[in-house]
C-alpha cells in the first residue's frame, strides 16, 4: 500500500479555535481523518505528523525518506516563508511534494508571499480550507498511480 506522509506546521494544531475566519472551523484532528478517509479510498496510506518545532518537521521528513513515502504533503504555516532548512529536507529525501495551504497567501500579507517550497513542489493547493487537504490527497494518488515505480 502506498504511503502518503501529511505534515503540518506550527500553530495548525490549533485549528478550529485561532482565526476561524481566516483557516476555518475544522480541527486539525477533523482534517486529518477526512484526509485519512480519501487516501483509504485510493489505497493509499495516510501518516500524519503535526509540529510546531522545525527540527521535529526536519526530523520527520527524513524519517519519511527511509519508510517508503510516496509523497509528502505539507501544510509549513508560518516556516512557508522562512525556513530553508526544511526546504533542504524535503530536496535530500527526493520525495515529491504537495504544498498545501487553507487560505491563499498571495491575498494576504505581502510578506506570506514568498514561499520556499513552491517550485520543488508537484503543485501548491491553496485557498480552499479544509477541503485542500482532501484535493491534495487526490493528487499525490493521481501523480504517483502515473508515475514510475522508484527502485
Amino acid at each position: 500500500m502506498t504511503r502518503l506522509l501529511l505534515l503540518n506546521g506550527p500553530n495548525l494544531n490549533l485549528l478550529g479555535t485561532r482565526e476561524p475566519g481566516i483557516y476555518g472551523a475544522d480541527t486539525l484532528q477533523a482534517i486529518e481523518q477526512r484526509a485519512s478517509e480519501r487516501a483509504r479510498e485510493a489505497g493509499c496510506e495516510l501518516l500524519c505528523f503535526q509540529s510546531n518545532a522545525e527540527h521535529a518537521l526536519i526530523e520527520r521528513i527524513h524519517q519519511a525518506g527511509a519508510e517508503d513515502v510516496g509523497c509528502l504533503l505539507f501544510n509549513p504555516g508560518a516556516f512557508t516563508h522562512t525556513s530553508i532548512a526544511l526546504r533542504d529536507a524535503v530536496l535530500a529525501v527526493r520525495l515529491p511534494l504537495i504544498e498545501i495551504h487553507l487560505s491563499n497567501p498571495h491575498t494576504r500579507e505581502p510578506f506570506r508571499h514568498r514561499s520556499y517550497f513552491s517550485d520543488i513542489a508537484l503543485g501548491v493547493i491553496a485557498g480552499f480550507g479544509a477541503l485542500g487537504y482532501e484535493l491534495a490527497v487526490r493528487a499525490a494518488a493521481q501523480h504517483l498511480a502515473r508515475a514510475p515505480q522508484r527502485g
